[in-house]
């Protein structure tokens, strides 16, 4: 890199929490309910992101189902990303969510972050479970300031990350029970509109559901 160009890097620098949460069954809602069926998740989830960020900066990008969002230091992620995933999980049209959230210095152009810490956020959020935040140590520090449930779950090895990061998850919602989530759609129960298929094996929100998944059932990895 030329001087010019690490001159401009400095210069754009600025440190701030980056989080990225998605829906984690939106594709398979597609591919089995048809994509009206995933747009009106979707336009449900996207309402309630633009609700927990109301005062706050908005999105700075949407991906798809996935929304990037940046906060100036843990703390404020924490509040908000608590007040988001708590009232995800009480919206019984929405499936689980999963998400990933690291701090530290970003390039800021065009309204766009960029960066190593951006990457590394985006490839925790990858790495997470239906119903499940990753994050890295400044963030799981703030959350045990606040008396936050807190796991350690060691260090993982990221796809383009030089070295292995620590990964803590974050209780910011009562944890999913893997027992009762849907494989196919990621949905979890119970809800009192909805029943076991069967007293044994996976839980399904519906016979569609069931259906799809008894067609192919390594196309759905359950939960761990």
């Amino acid at each position: 890199m030329d001087s010019h160009a690490r001159q401009r890097e400095d210069s754009a620098k600025a440190s701030v929490t980056v989080a990225f949460i998605d829906i984690a069954g939106f594709s398979a809602i597609a591919d089995v309910y048809g994509d009206a069926a995933a747009l009106d998740v979707l336009e449900v989830f996207e309402s309630m992101v633009r609700d927990a960020l109301s005062g706050y900066e908005p999105p700075i990008k949407w991906i798809g189902d996935e929304a990037m969002l940046s906060f100036p230091e843990p703390e404020t992620a924490i509040q908000v990303l608590g007040t988001l995933l708590q009232a995800c999980r009480k919206e019984s049209r929405l499936p689980l969510t999963r998400a990933g959230v690291n701090h530290g210095p970003v390039i800021c152009r065009a309204g766009d972050l960029f960066g190593s810490t951006v990457n590394i956020a985006a490839r925790i959020a990858a790495l997470a479970s239906p119903g499940q935040l990753l994050a890295t140590q400044p963030i799981a520090e703030a959350a045990i300031a606040r008396g936050i449930l807190v796991r350690d779950l060691g260090t993982a090895a990221l796809r383009s990350v030089a070295g292995e990061i620590p990964i803590y998850e974050i209780e910011l919602a009562p944890s999913a029970d893997p027992a009762w989530i849907d494989p196919v759609c990621k949905m979890h129960a119970p809800y009192s509109s909805y029943r076991r298929a069967e007293p044994q094996g996976p839980w399904f929100c519906s016979p569609r559901c069931e259906e799809a998944y008894r067609q192919s059932p390594l196309t759905y990895k359950l939960p761990r």
